[in-house]
């Protein structure tokens, strides 16, 4: 088990900071903006605390619409999703992801993944400070580097190419596996 509470309150306190004119800005998640992050966010909050709840749905992580409210939306889904897998039960078993079957374990880290990677993704997009523990850091980039080292077909609709830069630190070595330029 892993606690994903800190990661999802960081991403909530990103998001906070938002503003409406924000929403059409780039990000550095391919080719979306910020609005269409925000409501990928949204998507794969409700979809992974289903997934720790064995109550998947077909529909997956498909982004949500960004309307009226979509800050306290996100803030409680959040929540919602870091209270899921506080559960043993979360993490045991199968279940499904972005069309993938895998141990729930692994989705677990997953939705760690989502979080960590598009949380550095919104705060960069708007100029916001960003902060990740090192436990996060080491799970998520267990789980990227083993992408990385699948191959290009693996990362294919996961992360850009991987990014050649020199890293400063563990967290800029894993963006950068992930397709993201750590760079300021």
């Amino acid at each position: 088990m892993h606690d994903l509470g800190p990661a999802a309150r960081e991403v909530a306190r990103v998001a906070a900071q938002v503003s409406d004119d924000d929403l059409d800005r780039p990000s550095p998640c391919g080719p979306w903006t910020v609005r269409e992050l925000v409501g990928h966010l949204l998507a794969l909050t409700a979809h992974f605390a289903n997934v720790a709840r064995h109550t998947e749905s077909d529909r997956g992580g498909a982004p949500a619409e960004v309307g009226d409210g979509w800050r306290a939306l996100l803030d409680e889904r959040l929540a919602d999703l870091a209270t899921a897998w506080t559960e043993p039960a979360a993490w045991e078993g199968e279940g499904s992801a972005g069309g993938l079957t895998m141990p729930r374990a692994q989705l677990g880290i997953v939705a760690l993944e989502e979080l960590v990677l598009h949380g550095w993704d919104l705060a960069r997009a708007i100029g916001a400070a960003y902060s990740v523990r090192d436990d996060d850091v080491a799970a998520v980039g267990e789980f990227v580097g083993g992408v990385a080292q699948a191959g290009e077909q693996a990362r294919t609709g996961l992360y850009g190419p991987i990014v050649e830069v020199a890293t400063d630190t563990e967290f800029d070595r894993v963006l950068a596996l992930a397709g993201r330029d750590p760079r300021p």
